[in-house]
């Protein structure tokens, strides 16, 4: 095989430094981990046909575990890793790695196995991990570009770039500066659209601040917990992110979010941004966005639609009506390593145009944006770095061309390439391997929703079949009880890990109930194993 630059000689002359073995030590710890993580994916595939009985396959010699985990409180798991965490003056080397990797594994969750219900998102996938090994080793930034000669990431300024275009496509974004940026998750997402809706509503924040007025925002009652955190740490405050009341399916009522409005413009506040949750995080609603837009339309709100759960069904031609007037938003946010199980962290903010992007969050920074040097080129936007203009006023847009500097447009500096994650999977299984995946998941939750419904032992909170895919539901709902409800909930959820099931719950009017999260592998015959165990551990517990 060809080398990358001059061949050394095996023996240096004298005063030279010997040659370099990178390559043969990377290929030696590669082999040695591939040895470990191999089986550790392999035993969820074995495990996978034994879900149907509810209870997954004992590890034998290993203390009470299936493949999905071998779970101990946090206090006894610290002492077990304490040989591990013990950092040595002198390096272990690849022994002592490789015993840490393997306890590592031993104790890990496994989400590969079927039993993983318990999240917003599960294992990645073969691609994901080669995914994962090429961004190692490139270690690049994706921050800037000076040029075609200097950028220390050229191919994946374009992947990124292009791979958020043709996301913003997807979403009906088809303008000439339809595009986007990836984000270091949903959340990351909601709260940089809310400083570009800001900066853009209002320019003279963006050097000056907010000022003595009171900025609100909108979101569901059921929207995720961001936008609180967001008001936050932006200075709004959380009181001030009113939540909308939700219809019986758990989605934004248009009609409340008017009356809202229009109460806090009489109480002389501002409102400015209301958020439109696709895919809730427990019921998995997704709110009216056309009705929504026609309100902020009115009154002159930016409209952010957080898709970071259910925004990728808009790869289904049969599940995307469920996105309808997404088109109509100012910003999407959609996280590919929930639905599309592509590795964590995997997310985008994506735009109708983006120069509003740019116009809110350019700042000048010549150690690290070197467009200046490069004054001829039509694709300067001299106002980057213009400091008699810091404010970046909208006027500003009929000047950019193209944003190269990707960093510009986001809070970090340090980038990952992330967006390579989503374009490599994209690239593997195609539009049509997505829309296979989140179909099978979409007649998971339906299945699972039916076993359940048809149980006596059951009481089913979800819609049948769900709007996404969570399950929501009781076992053995005691009327009138909620605190009862609750423990049977918390034991049985607790119980069932030692099975080989890991499953969530959520807060409930009648007390918490089970929420289960199946994605596009999830066997029909794992969910009939789960609602096996269920009611197996409940009817021991006598509850």
């Amino acid at each position: 095989m060809a080398s990358n630059g001059t061949s050394l000689p095996s023996r240096p002359a004298a005063g030279q430094q010997p040659p370099l073995k990178r390559a043969e030590e990377v290929e030696d710890l590669l082999n040695s981990v591939q040895a470990l993580i191999i089986p550790f994916v392999r035993a969820a595939d074995e495990d996978a046909a034994h879900k149907a009985t509810g209870h997954g396959l004992q590890v034998a010699g290993k203390g009470p575990r299936t493949s999905l985990v071998e779970h101990h409180p946090p206090q006894k798991l610290q002492s077990i890793l304490a040989s591990d965490l013990d950092f040595p003056r002198t390096g272990k080397g690849k022994d002592g790695l490789l015993e840490t990797v393997e306890r590592l594994l031993q104790y890990s969750v496994n989400t590969w196995d079927q039993g993983f219900m318990d999240k917003l998102y599960a294992s990645t996938n073969a691609v994901g991990v080669v995914t994962e090994l090429i961004l190692a080793v490139l270690n690049t930034n994706v921050c800037l570009r000076k040029d075609l000669d200097s950028s220390v990431s050229p191919a994946l300024t374009v992947i990124e770039k292009h791979t958020s275009r043709a996301l913003a496509l997807l979403f009906g974004f088809s303008g000439p500066y339809a595009g986007g940026i990836s984000q270091p998750g949903g959340s990351a997402a909601n709260q940089s659209s809310i400083v570009i809706a800001r900066n853009t509503l209002f320019p003279e924040t963006k050097s000056e601040g907010i000022g003595a007025r009171k900025y609100v925002l909108f979101t569901s009652a059921h929207g995720h917990y961001s936008l609180e955190k967001a008001a936050q740490m932006f200075g709004f405050g959380s009181s001030n992110v009113r939540s909308v009341p939700v219809d019986a399916k758990g989605a934004m009522r248009p009609d409340a979010l008017e009356e809202m409005v229009t109460e806090a413009k009489k109480n002389g506040e501002t409102p400015f941004y209301v958020n439109a949750t696709a895919g809730t995080t427990v019921l998995g609603s997704y709110d009216p966005i056309d009705k929504i837009s026609e309100v902020c339309k009115r009154h002159n709100l930016w409209l952010h639609v957080d898709g970071s759960w259910g925004g990728p069904v808009v790869f289904s031609s049969k599940n995307k009506y469920r996105l309808k007037g997404v088109e109509l938003a100012d910003s999407i946010g959609v996280t590919p390593h929930k639905m599309l199980q592509v590795p964590v962290t995997c997310s985008f903010l994506l735009a109708r145009d983006i120069r509003q992007f740019h116009n809110a969050m350019t700042l000048p920074a010549g150690y690290l944006f070197h467009n200046n040097d490069d004054e001829d080129s039509e694709d300067f936007d001299k106002s980057a770095v213009d400091t008699a203009t810091p404010d970046a006023h909208p006027g500003q847009e009929k000047e950019i061309k193209e944003v190269w500097d990707l960093a510009d447009l986001t809070p970090q500096c340090g980038r990952r390439g992330d967006s390579l994650k989503l374009a490599l999977s994209w690239i593997y299984y195609g539009s049509a391997g997505f829309e296979k995946l989140i179909d099978q998941a979409f007649d998971a939750s339906a299945y699972l929703a039916s076993l359940v419904q048809q149980n006596p032992s059951f009481n089913l909170v979800s819609e049948n079949p769900p709007p996404c895919l969570q399950v929501c539901f009781y076992w053995n709902k005691q009327e009138g009880d909620k605190n009862r409800n609750s423990k049977t909930t918390e034991e049985v959820s607790r119980r069932l890990i030692s099975r080989g099931f890991m499953i969530d719950y959520a807060p409930g009017d009648e007390g918490k109930f089970f929420r289960v999260v199946v994605n596009g592998q999830t066997r029909r015959e794992t969910c009939e194993g789960l609602v096996k165990a269920i009611d197996e551990i409940g009817k021991e517990l006598n509850l």
